[in-house]
């Protein structure tokens, strides 16, 4: 149990947590990592002590009301977070709500699947009426002007629209991780799980972001603290929404590939800053990334429980 949370701890945070930071570090690359970390690490801190005290020690959020503790813990749920591992490595955006938690209960699948289309769908459509309407207006002037000082104010909305976003990525996507976990946790408990959580973020800031980071900076004008605090605020406010749909975990990683999508090929449609068939393959890379991260979990989920009994 304990090897199990640290392996996902650390795959979840080098794959998930970047693609929510991944616009934050994008756009303030040229600020110490120590910073951007001490920003992100408090937030969490916050996020983790609210749910414990809340909940009774279950820093899910009640996320996992649906994926009880296995009993006995056997060796086959280790291998999900070292596949992850390496997904990422390959600079994978793997969903690791499909990675992980199949495995503990696949018969949840078919509704996280549902609620993660669902998702995608939603971030693809809201992102195509956003940017059609302000692409021609805002974006094209941040572009235009990418070179001149960026106003303060803007600064403080981008740091606030991360702290926004933040928050409800950590309240959806925290039951990925403690589901390796006793549901209640003490408060010794909670501080190790903390420090772990806060050394694994240190060393992914201070990479960089890692290979994850790419999704992000290859789409148009991520690295403007102000297309940035755009993506933030509207990828915050669906994970707000799906907060309330429902306490079923889903996949983050295919909301903000939708979201992403729908941007690029609003811009691509307003701005021309990218050929239409440029656009349309990054879109479908990215998908079809994500799609082999499903295909990895299917077979996870159905294939190790046959492997155990087999070798059993």
């Amino acid at each position: 149990m304990i090897s199990g949370f640290m392996l996902s701890a650390y795959s979840i945070v080098a794959n998930d947590a970047i693609q929510t930071l991944g616009t934050f570090l994008s756009s303030n690359n040229k600020q110490p990592w120590w910073i951007l970390w001490l920003f992100a690490s408090t937030i969490l801190t916050a996020i983790f002590f609210y749910a414990w005290w809340i909940a009774d020690g279950d820093i899910s959020y009640g996320r996992l009301t649906a994926f009880p503790l296995p009993n006995p813990f056997t060796w086959i749920y280790l291998i999900p977070p070292f596949a992850l591992l390496i997904l990422t490595n390959l600079g994978i955006p793997v969903s690791t709500t499909f990675l992980i938690l199949t495995v503990f209960e696949p018969s949840n699948l078919n509704e996280m699947l549902i609620k993660s289309v669902f998702g995608y769908g939603l971030a693809f459509v809201v992102a195509v009426i956003l940017y059609q309407l302000l692409s021609p207006m805002l974006e094209k002037g941040f572009i235009s002007f990418q070179n001149q000082d960026i106003p303060v104010y803007w600064i403080v909305f981008q740091w606030g629209t991360t702290a926004f976003l933040w928050s409800q990525w950590l309240i959806q996507d925290l039951a990925n991780i403690f589901v390796y976990l006793p549901r209640n946790l003490d408060l010794i408990g909670l501080t190790l799980c903390l420090l772990l959580m806060l050394t694994l973020h240190a060393i992914i800031f201070y990479q960089h972001g890692g290979k994850i980071e790419k999704i992000v900076t290859s789409k148009t004008n991520t690295q403007d603290i102000r297309s940035a605090t755009l993506i933030n605020l509207i990828y915050g406010f669906i994970l707000l929404f799906f907060q309330q749909y429902s306490q079923m975990p889903m996949s983050t990683t295919w909301v903000f590939l939708g979201l992403l999508a729908g941007r690029e090929l609003a811009i691509a449609n307003n701005l021309q800053i990218r050929p239409f068939p440029e656009t349309m393959m990054l879109i479908l890379v990215d998908m079809g990334k994500a799609t082999i991260g499903l295909g990895v979990s299917i077979i996870l989920a159905f294939g190790l429980p046959w492997l155990a009994r087999q070798i059993g």
